[in-house]
């Protein structure tokens, strides 16, 4: 399987803007997998934030809801036993 991470944009758009902006590269994991969790925990580690774990929660729960998002947190720490 092909490493899936977010890189920074290199367009001539994204670097006059402030703040950096990331694209997702690679073939994305199969949804409830972890390894997008995991990407975009990377990506706001890098962009600076105190706990990255958390905003990537808050992310998913507003992308996915509730109750979706606390499935596949169920999915994913039963995975890691």
């Amino acid at each position: 399987m092909a490493w899936f991470r977010y890189v920074k944009r290199s367009s001539s758009r994204a670097k006059r803007t402030p703040g950096k902006s990331y694209v997702a590269k690679g073939k994305k994991p199969r949804l409830g997998q972890g390894g997008r969790f995991k990407a975009l925990k990377g990506a706001l580690k890098k962009k600076g934030a105190r706990t990255p774990g958390a905003l990537a929660a808050w992310i998913g729960r507003k992308k996915y809801g509730k109750s979706k998002f606390q499935k596949m947190s169920v999915a994913g720490r039963r995975r890691k036993r």
